[in-house]
């Protein structure tokens, strides 16, 4: 992968795996919620839902309950999803190295660049990561299917048509990110330090900090 630089008037982040890793604290969550939800022979680990995350809520759960129906999927939803906030309340994931002071840079010159997240997670899941980590003052906007009932490339066009983004870019680190960008005609940023790959990346970035580097401030 070359180095050439992506020229961008907005940058979209991805969360799990982009932004910081709760898998650790999901497990348990999840396992909780299975237990009580009478799936007591049902285990998830933190490795598997790495592979998981990305997909819709409903899939994930189909995915290690297949022969549940979509009724009892949503039941399930509910309580693993109050499991999940009420664990990450108390233990919270954890944020990557350099996060932080990746978004201070790109909120200051030469980059003055509004940021964004679309994520496939439930409503109130990025509000969660914004209390636990504080970084709700460098976002412009957030968007989620529990908001809209849309799926990632839709919403990553949400966003980029209320906020006037000419050439958006979005940071990910799985497949499905990138399917979905190359559905929306968006490039895709493939942060190497998360959960998964990416075919053919637009740009990759080994660590938060990288990003820095490989964008460049669109003037229309």
């Amino acid at each position: 992968m070359d180095k050439m630089k992506i020229r961008t008037d907005g940058i979209i982040f991805d969360v799990d795996g982009t932004i910081w890793d709760s898998t650790p604290v999901v497990e348990k969550a999840w396992n909780r919620a299975f237990s009580d939800e009478g799936y007591s022979s049902v285990r998830v680990t933190a490795d598997r839902l790495k592979g998981l995350f990305g997909l819709p809520m409903l899939d994930i759960i189909l995915d290690i309950l297949p022969e549940s129906t979509l009724p009892e999927r949503e039941i399930f939803l509910k309580r693993c999803s109050r499991y999940e906030f009420e664990f990450l309340e108390r233990e919270s994931g954890r944020v990557y190295e350099g996060f932080e002071e990746m978004l201070k840079r790109l909120r200051k010159d030469p980059f003055r660049l509004p940021l964004f997240i679309v994520s496939n997670c439930q409503s109130g899941y990025i509000e969660l990561l914004f209390r636990k980590t504080g970084f709700a003052p460098y976002f412009q906007a957030h968007i989620c299917p529990g908001d809209t009932g849309l799926l990632k490339a839709e919403n990553i066009l949400w966003i980029a048509e209320k906020y006037g983004l000419k050439v958006p870019v979005y940071v990910g680190d799985t497949q499905m990110d990138a399917d979905a960008c190359r559905k929306a005609g968006v490039p895709i940023i493939f942060a190497a330090y998360g959960f998964g790959s990416v075919s053919e990346p637009d740009g990759v970035i080994d660590t938060p900090l990288a990003l820095t580097e490989r964008i460049e401030r669109y003037e229309a």
